[in-house]
């Protein structure tokens, strides 16, 4: 008998290595190689197999109708509008934050659609016990506690579901690799196998994958490049709502972002989130501000809190929750140089409410006027929001999508809206209740926001 051949495999970027090593060469990351058999390669045939004719742009079918809405107005955001025949979707996340209550919950309140239920984690009764507490019954959802791909697409073939929901890739296998659950080689094959599946019965196919503790998907990157939509859920599981965000769609904008609130029944959606994220902000308060950003196509208003005060050490401290930190550096050295706040000396704290993380430019006005109005412990009127850039030498930049800015702000009923001299310009001509304060450099906002 031929000799069983092993190889040493990477756990986080799928390099391989005839030998052990503390340390990978490829990407720098300590004990992450691991033993695995690798399989013989099937011989090489020279004969040519059976495919299809190559057809013309023109004779492809095409129509808008193929994609399928799964009655959650949040998921089909994500998604571009609802999923698209024959994709697959990965779904990544902290674990309990709430990956598998998405599903089960889109599974079951979507009576037009046959969906297969398949949990490698959970028992039929376990997923039974979770679909009770939804509160929500659909005789048109299939269980199935099953790790073998292969069983799988055996039962995806008998029952002709109309969507497939595996939870999750790392605790399926196949018997064409030897290696374990959760290995590169497994879960990169497990993928290519529903995928394969998933192209040529036209099924969508949900993907739940866990990630690692630097919060990237576990597994080789190659799992990312298979699928069609990679979507993140992100927030604190301490708090009630969490963010459903797309990195990456073939079908639609790799920008979107749902909004969900963890409540007894089940993951409930949010409609108008700014109206969320702002309800219990408290007015009158220094070092709060009001910031515009966008996600997508979505506008958001954000409340940003900062906490500016002498530090009692040497090393001032600097700390930034739902913001670049670097970013907030920049900024600081800003405030020093152009307008002769002495941040050097002081702590400072960032904080941007609801959990979110934003990199939107059009933030930098907002963080640096609760910044100032930490520093100099002056209230900001509760009915002044920003959208604008700042540079480098103190000037205000312009900001994309203007317009729609403005139209969330004005919505919301905040009377002034401080955004970019070159912003105003360009803006139509249409009449907005809310007063538009155009500003060009710092000094014009500060006599704005502290007269």
């Amino acid at each position: 008998m031929a000799k069983t051949k092993t190889a040493f495999v990477c756990q986080s970027c799928g390099s391989q290595y005839p030998k052990w090593n503390g340390k990978c060469p490829g990407c720098g990351e300590w004990n992450t190689l691991v033993e695995e058999v690798i399989a013989a390669q099937p011989a090489k045939t020279t004969a040519f197999a059976k495919f299809d004719a190559p057809k013309k742009l023109s004779e492809i079918e095409y129509s808008s109708g193929k994609r399928q809405s799964l009655n959650n107005s949040e998921l089909d955001r994500v998604l571009g509008g609802g999923v698209v025949e024959g994709s697959v979707i990965l779904i990544g996340g902290e674990p309990g934050i709430g990956k598998s209550t998405l599903m089960l919950q889109v599974a079951i309140t979507h009576p037009g659609i046959k969906t297969l239920y398949v949990s490698g984690e959970e028992s039929l009764y376990q997923i039974k016990m979770r679909a009770e507490r939804l509160g929500v019954k659909n005789d048109n959802t299939y269980l199935l506690s099953e790790t073998d791909v292969q069983n799988i697409i055996g039962a995806c073939e008998k029952i002709q579901p109309d969507c497939l929901v595996i939870d999750s890739i790392q605790t399926m296998h196949t018997a064409r690799i030897e290696s374990s659950s959760g290995t590169i080689s497994q879960v990169r094959e497990c993928a290519a196998e529903l995928q394969q599946y998933s192209k040529k019965s036209g099924v969508p196919v949900f993907i739940i994958g866990h990630i690692t503790k630097d919060g990237s998907i576990a597994g080789p990157k190659v799992l990312e490049h298979i699928v069609d939509t990679v979507l993140q859920f992100e927030g604190d599981r301490h708090h009630g709502y969490r963010i459903l965000r797309t990195l990456k769609n073939r079908f639609g904008s790799a920008s979107e972002l749902g909004i969900f609130e963890m409540t007894a029944g089940g993951l409930r959606e949010v409609s108008n989130p700014s109206e969320v994220f702002l309800s219990d902000r408290a007015i009158d308060l220094p070092g709060t501000a009001i910031a515009t950003t966008m996600e997508g196509v979505r506008p958001l208003l954000l409340e940003i809190q900062a906490l500016v005060s002498p530090s009692p050490y040497g090393n001032p401290q600097r700390s930034a929750n739902g913001f670049d930190q670097r970013r907030m550096g920049m900024l600081l050295a800003v405030l020093e140089k152009r307008s002769g706040l002495r941040m050097g000396v002081n702590d400072v704290f960032l904080n941007v409410t609801g959990g979110i993380r934003v990199d939107d430019p059009a933030v930098d006005l907002a963080v640096v006027s609760a910044l100032a109005s930490s520093y100099h412990d002056m209230i900001i009127d509760g009915k002044i929001c920003f959208a604008a850039e700042v540079g480098l030498s103190g000037e205000i930049r312009p900001v994309n999508r203007i317009e729609q800015r403005i139209s969330e702000a004005d919505k919301l009923g905040f009377k002034t809206i401080i955004i970019a001299a070159a912003n105003n310009k360009s803006l139509p001509q249409k009449d907005f209740s809310i007063k538009i304060k155009p500003v060009s450099r710092l000094q014009d906002v500060w006599k704005i926001i502290f007269s």
